[in-house]
């Protein structure tokens, strides 16, 4: 059956559909980068070249939306390995209740972005929030959760934390249950402290798993829109804009296409410079425990 040609007679189609969907708008948007084109108001679409480029690494607000959007993926990510990871260590090592436990953990990740965002939203609101009324019951002020920008960008973070830290723990916990228990043996011989086990054993034997998990959530987290959207909009001002954000902006309420296509492009840039970095750096680490 494998080398029957009529097997080429369905593959072909498919592939040839998903690359026409995928490839096509790839290569628009990557012309219209180099276009001056505006839907509203309505011009004619024109070669500017590098233009788009140029203006926005010349513009301030894409380099703070850089800043901003590293800031909340990094922050958040290491967040969510280190919990995850306390997390799923925990429930390898059997603890009780782990079946609810581990239940109640996937929760969060199976909400909608923009429904927990809503909630979070209504929680640190500054001054209807339950979370402020919990602090003038014990006598703090309000809290600017969302006004004011470092408590803004905590509040983020703590959501994204919170959201996506059972994906870190379900492939951890996947990671740890196919570790073999022999070597664990040996160390209890050897008379080895659960730390030095830890750092001895689990965490190298883990590193390939944890560096692809923490790999796929800071390309995740680097796309978030729909919970700074609907906490703070970007504000207060655009001290919590993030990349996709400010595309939104460009693109859907300027209707400024070029520019919005020129954006996404150094987006990609953004984002393969950073992988990229991110695997050179643990390359050794990994052919080290392979």
């Amino acid at each position: 059956m494998r080398n029957d040609p009529i097997k080429y007679f369905f593959i072909w189609p498919a592939l040839l559909v998903v690359l026409g969907v995928s490839i096509f708008p790839l290569i628009y948007s990557l012309t219209t980068s180099f276009m001056s084109f505006r839907l509203v108001p309505p011009t004619p679409s024109r070669f500017v070249g590098i233009d788009n480029y140029t203006s926005l690494l010349q513009n301030p607000r894409f380099w703070n939306a850089i800043g901003t959007t590293s800031l909340i993926a990094f922050l958040s990510v290491a967040l969510q390995y280190v919990i995850g990871f306390a997390m799923a260590l925990a429930l390898n090592a059997r603890v009780p209740g782990e079946k609810l436990f581990r239940v109640g953990f996937l929760l969060p990740m199976l909400i909608a972005p923009v429904a927990v965002a809503l909630i979070a939203r209504q929680m640190f609101n500054p001054t209807m929030g339950p979370l402020n009324h919990l602090m003038t019951q014990l006598g703090f002020p309000n809290l600017p959760y969302l006004t004011e920008t470092p408590w803004a960008l905590g509040a983020i973070i703590a959501v994204e934390v919170w959201q996506w830290t059972p994906f870190v723990v379900l492939m951890l916990l996947a990671g740890l249950q196919t570790l073999p228990h022999d070597v664990y043996e040996a160390a209890d011989i050897e008379n080895a402290t659960p730390w030095q086990q830890f750092w001895g054993i689990t965490f190298p034997m883990m590193l390939p798993v944890s560096v692809a998990v923490v790999f796929v959530r800071i390309i995740e987290s680097y796309k978030i829109i729909d919970t700074v959207f609907v906490m703070t909009g970007g504000g207060p001002g655009v001290s919590t804009e993030t990349l996709t954000l400010f595309a939104y902006q460009e693109g859907f309420k300027k209707f400024n296409l070029g520019y919005t296509s020129a954006l996404s492009f150094l987006f990609l840039i953004v984002i393969t410079v950073i992988g990229v970095v991110y695997l050179a750096i643990l390359k050794p680490y990994l052919e080290k425990y392979r």
